[in-house]
């Protein structure tokens, strides 16, 4: 109860920026989860086969680990922090606004490219200024900053849903192939089954009839998103304005309050690491990818040190990026052969993944004091196996369909996070552990999305299924050597002393016992 005291009060008196970082957060979901549903509405917009059109989830997960690099640029002081924040909300709201107005879909992958921008930056500024702010106790902030993820990404389905066309857009009078599905049948008349190989090429989708155009409303729900997203900037202008940073005359303001300050010049205090500000100690793990590369002179680290680290990034890979491209691909799966879901129906199963996603996040929260981590990712693995395998069994199930999306949802919710805690338990040294499986979970959402969009324009929509079967047991089999590397790795209990010399910036060596 002293502990929940003590949280409640920190969060009293650092009330208003912690809204306005989990708002932004919002941001970040309202975004990530949009490209989904829309699928079909951007390709008849612009023109575009499916493998052309999965490069815009492409750019968008790129130039969101681009930007999620770039945020560190702006962590050193409060005002370069949050004019990021204004900046990549205001942006996020200004690509939502110009989506409609994209008939090209090289223009459309830009303007998303932007926003991945935006939503790295976000990602990584306000998830480092919640830890200034709480720091030992920022992870109960932390985890309803990422709900606020989930509820983003729960509410942009929803709001795209009644403004989803119902009917096709490209013309269905090809009869080459009648066992394709109706949305292939004019790339296949032009043969564009070669665009997996050339996405760029000059060849474009049939033009819809003028019918078609103007039965596609889905601009009215980029521009309800964008309206939604306007207080997000707002609120961190307000902020700006409440910290005084505003005006140009004033003197450079500092990331640490006065008090922060005072702590830091106390020469007694300078060995509590508990008392540092993380400006001045910082947590290894919340380095960028490029200062942890940078230690090369690893003395004493055994071989499963490193292999402990690539398979687990590797599980996170294929679990990241399932969850990227079932987003991203099963709105499109849902309304293609054999299942033909209406495009009203298909349109409700990303809200249902993201908020299975969210309710699984929130009752991780619980398990997680509960069960260990390594039991939660086997689970979590192998329900993922399963339910994609029963996917496929009943692949003509419109109902099983909707409750194998709610189960991947559940079953992929907390495999970051226990995945996570789990190789920093096993390596007790947190030097790199967090960027690699971080920068290996959004390599899997970039590859993995656009692997899925080619694969299924060429052999169809059952490949979909397979895939998730496929990428599911690669997920097993890493998380299987995961554990092989972690039963040979030396433990401090097995009576070796085993030192882990890094040599930090500085030039000095820093010790980390494993």
């Amino acid at each position: 109860m002293g502990c929940d005291g003590r949280v409640s009060g920190l969060l009293r008196r650092n009330l208003q920026p912690t809204l306005t970082y989990w708002s932004v957060f919002f941001s970040f979901g309202l975004c990530i989860a949009f490209l989904g549903p829309t699928l079909l509405d951007l390709r008849c917009q612009t023109h575009s086969s499916l493998p052309q059109i999965s490069w815009v989830f492409f750019s968008q997960q790129l130039c969101l680990l681009l930007g999620s690099a770039l945020g560190g640029v702006f962590k050193r002081t409060l005002a370069q922090s949050l004019w990021a924040l204004f900046t990549s909300t205001l942006a996020i709201s200004l690509v939502f606004a110009v989506i409609p107005f994209c008939h090209d879909v090289k223009v459309l992958a830009s303007v998303i490219a932007l926003a991945g921008l935006a939503m790295g930056c976000i990602d990584t500024v306000a998830n480092m200024q919640l830890v200034r702010i709480y720091q030992k106790d920022s992870a109960f902030f932390l985890q309803v900053l990422h709900f606020f993820v989930g509820f983003g990404a729960l509410l942009s389905p929803l709001i795209a849903d009644p403004f989803l066309s119902e009917a096709n857009c490209f013309p269905a009078n090809s009869t080459a192939n009648a066992s394709r599905s109706h949305l292939f049948h004019a790339s296949r008349v032009l043969g564009q089954h070669h665009a997996a190989t050339q996405p760029w090429s000059n060849q474009t989708m049939p033009r819809p009839s003028p019918k078609d155009s103007t039965e596609n409303h889905v601009s009215y729900a980029f521009w309800i998103m964008a309206l939604i997203n306007l207080p997000v900037p707002l609120a961190v202008l307000f902020l700006l304005s409440k910290e005084r940073l505003l005006t140009c005359a004033q003197r450079k303001p500092l990331l640490l309050s006065a008090d922060e300050l005072a702590l830091e010049t106390r020469p007694a205090e300078k060995e509590d690491g508990s008392s540092l500000a993380p400006k001045f100690q910082p947590h290894p793990g919340q380095e960028d990818l490029f200062s942890c590369c940078q230690r090369k002179n690893f003395q004493g680290a055994p071989c499963s040190f490193f292999a402990i680290h690539i398979t687990a990034a590797l599980v996170l890979f294929m679990t990241d990026g399932m969850m990227g491209a079932y987003s991203a691909f099963v709105y499109s799966y849902a309304v293609e052969k054999p299942l033909s879901v209406g495009h009203k129906m298909a349109g409700y199963l990303p809200s249902l993944f993201w908020g299975f996603i969210t309710l699984g996040r929130l009752i991780s929260i619980p398990v997680s004091s509960r069960m260990r981590p390594a039991t939660m990712v086997f689970i979590n693995v192998v329900g993922v196996v399963v339910t994609f395998l029963l996917l496929l069994i009943f692949s003509y199930n419109v109902i099983f369909l909707f409750v194998g999306t709610a189960s991947l949802g559940l079953f992929l919710s907390s495999t970051f996070p226990s995945m996570l805690a789990y190789t920093e338990d096993i390596l007790q040294y947190k030097g790199c552990a967090t960027t690699v499986l971080v920068t290996g979970a959004g390599i899997g959402e970039m590859v993995l999305q656009m692997l899925v969009g080619l694969i299924f324009q060429a052999q169809g929509s059952y490949s979909f299924l397979v895939c998730g079967v496929i990428f599911g047991c690669l997920a097993f089999i890493f998380y299987i050597l995961l554990l092989f590397f972690h039963r040979i790795h030396p433990e401090l209990s097995s009576g070796e002393d085993m030192t882990l010399i890094v040599t930090s910036p500085t030039g000095h060596k820093t010790r980390h016992h494993l």
